[in-house]
C-alpha cells in the first residue's frame, strides 16, 4: 500500500554520512516503511502516514537530529516530482547578494547591507529597502557590475537542480527581486528557462540610482508562480518554490512545495519544509529522484 506522505532526509555530504541507526530512528518516529536509497550514505525516502494528533511529526522529527547536519523534509507522495521550479537567486541560487557586493565596491557596503538584512527579515518594505539602496549606487561604473559578476558563484547543486527538473520536462524559471543585469548572466549559466527581475537604471556607463517601476518584489514573485504555472496548464501542486527571504514567503506558502533554503528566521519560522544543511541537490531528493537521475 502506498502511504500518503514521503520523509527525505538528506545529509551535508561534508559533514558525514546517514548511518543505518539514524535512517531507523526516524522511521520510528513517524511509523514509517522500510527507506528507499536515493544517494548512499546522504538521501533517504521513508514512506509514512499522515502525522496523526500527538504523534511526532516533522519537528519533532528534525529535532531529533539537532546538531547532525541532516535536513528533514515532508512531502506528498503523490505527484512528488514538480512540472515547475521557480527560484530566488541571491543566496539561493548563487552563494551571495549581488547588490550587497555593488555596494562594497560603491564604499557603501555597511550602510547597504544593513538595509538587505532588514528587508530579507521582513523588517522594512522590500520596493522602499530597494530604491534606497540603488540610490546609494548612483555614479557607480558598470564595470563594479562586471567585477562583482565576475566573482559571483553559483550555489553548489544549481546547475544540476535545474539540468535534472529540465531533463524530466520541468519548466525553471529564475524569479528575483535582483536586477536584470545578473539574473540574464545566471540563468544562461545554469540553464533556466525564464529569468525575470528589477531593471537598473544605466546611463553612459553609470548608474543613474533609480530602478525600473513596477518594483519586482513579494507580490511579483508570488503572481510569476501563478502565471508560470497556468500558462502551462499546471495546477500550483505541480509546482516547486525555493528562496531564503521575507519577500520570498508568499510564493513558498503557495507553491505545491516551498523549501526555505539556508533561509532567513522569518521564513524558516513560517515554511515546514527547509534544507538548512546541504546544497540544491536536496531539492531533487525532495521530489523522489535518485542520484542516478540526475544530469549534470
Amino acid at each position: 500500500m502506498t502511504l500518503p506522505y514521503t520523509l527525505t532526509l538528506v545529509a551535508q555530504r561534508e559533514a558525514g554520512l546517514l548511518t543505518a541507526s539514524m535512517v531507523e530512528q526516524a522511521r520510528e518516529l513517524v511509523s514509517g516503511q522500510p527507506a528507499v536509497v536515493l544517494s548512499e550514505g546522504e538521501a533517504v525516502d521513508i514512506p509514512c502516514p499522515a502525522p496523526a494528533p500527538g504523534q511526532p511529526g516533522l519537528d519533532a522529527t528534525r529535532a531529533s537530529f539537532m546538531g547532525q547536519a541532516v535536513d528533514v523534509l515532508l512531502t506528498r507522495s503523490r505527484g512528488r516530482r514538480k512540472g515547475l521550479l521557480v527560484a530566488d537567486m541571491d543566496s539561493t541560487i548563487v552563494s551571495s547578494e549581488t547588490l550587497d557586493e555593488l555596494a562594497t565596491r560603491a564604499g557603501v557596503g555597511e550602510q547597504v547591507a544593513a538595509i538587505t538584512r532588514q528587508s530579507m527579515n521582513g523588517e522594512i518594505d522590500f520596493a522602499a529597502a530597494l530604491r534606497e539602496r540603488v540610490k546609494l549606487l548612483k555614479k557607480l561604473s558598470v564595470t563594479a557590475l562586471e567585477q562583482t559578476w565576475a566573482e559571483t558563484k553559483l550555489t553548489p547543486g544549481a546547475r544540476t537542480l535545474v539540468a535534472t527538473m529540465r531533463a524530466h520536462n520541468a519548466t525553471t524559471a529564475l524569479v528575483s527581486g535582483g536586477f536584470t543585469w545578473f539574473t540574464e548572466r545566471v540563468a544562461a549559466v545554469c540553464g533556466f528557462d525564464i529569468h525575470h527581475a528589477n531593471q537598473l537604471g544605466i546611463q553612459g556607463g553609470r548608474l543613474t540610482g533609480s530602478v525600473a517601476e513596477p518594483i519586482l518584489g513579494r507580490e511579483a514573485k508570488l503572481e510569476s508562480l501563478r502565471s508560470l504555472a497556468g500558462s502551462r496548464g499546471l495546477r500550483l501542486a505541480a509546482t516547486l518554490a525555493v528562496g531564503d527571504g521575507a519577500n520570498d514567503l508568499d510564493m513558498l506558502r503557495e507553491a505545491g512545495v516551498g523549501i526555505a533554503f539556508h533561509a532567513k528566521p522569518v521564513v524558516t519560522d513560517a515554511i515546514a519544509n527547509r534544507v538548512d544543511h546541504a546544497d540544491l541537490r536536496a531539492l531533487l531528493f525532495a521530489q523522489g529522484y535518485r542520484a542516478a537521475d540526475f544530469s549534470e
